[in-house]
């Protein structure tokens, strides 16, 4: 039996800033060890996390969201450091942080409410806007945080890009890349 489908609203990643961080994650694989590595076209930095979603909220999600992005500008981001989520000694997320961006937090605020106008129910937790690059620590010895100080070894100043397209993704658990652009929101440039 195949699993559900789950669906999210994400910032999508350029794709020559992807096969940068590519480069990065290949290097990173050989002093962090994770168990599960993010595909690099899998990146990117949610918006709002939908879950297994009725194809009839899905389409009034995509409506609301069209809606609300239409007049929506292209902003710059930077990626600028390494962090993780759960216990610092064996951490569960390893990931990649953006420069704060009033921008990006009044796009996810748009995404959001948008999706909650087609009764979806999100995340309430405080919103910490990342990109995911790998997943449960599994090094006999623990993680010790100064190991994430590696990023400015391999990226001295800041990566930049510019986000211009918010997107619907679909997960495809069986898939290599998994993420499946359903929509795409083009941002003015």
């Amino acid at each position: 039996m195949e699993p559900m489908a789950h669906y999210f609203y994400a910032v999508k990643i350029p794709d020559e800033t992807k096969t940068v961080m590519k480069e990065h994650m290949e290097r990173l694989k050989r002093s962090l060890p994770f168990s599960r590595w993010v595909h690099h076209q899998d990146i990117h930095i949610t918006l709002a996390f939908l879950g297994y979603a009725e194809q009839e909220q899905l389409v009034a999600a995509h409506k609301n969201v069209e809606i609300a992005l239409r007049d929506e500008k292209a902003f710059p981001l930077k990626i600028n450091k390494l962090g993780v989520f759960g216990k610092s000694d064996r951490p569960r997320v390893f990931w990649a942080d953006a420069e704060y961006s009033p921008e990006l937090h009044q796009l996810r605020k748009k995404v959001f409410s948008a999706c909650e106008q087609a009764d979806f129910n999100l995340e309430t937790r405080p919103y910490r806007p990342h990109i995911t690059l790998a997943r449960k620590w599994q090094g006999e010895e623990p993680c010790h945080l100064n190991l994430l100080d590696i990023w400015h070894q391999l990226q001295p100043e800041p990566l930049p890009f510019l986000a211009k397209e918010a997107v619907l993704y679909r997960t495809n658990l069986q898939e290599t890349p998994k993420y499946q652009v359903i929509h795409s929101y083009p941002l003015q440039t």
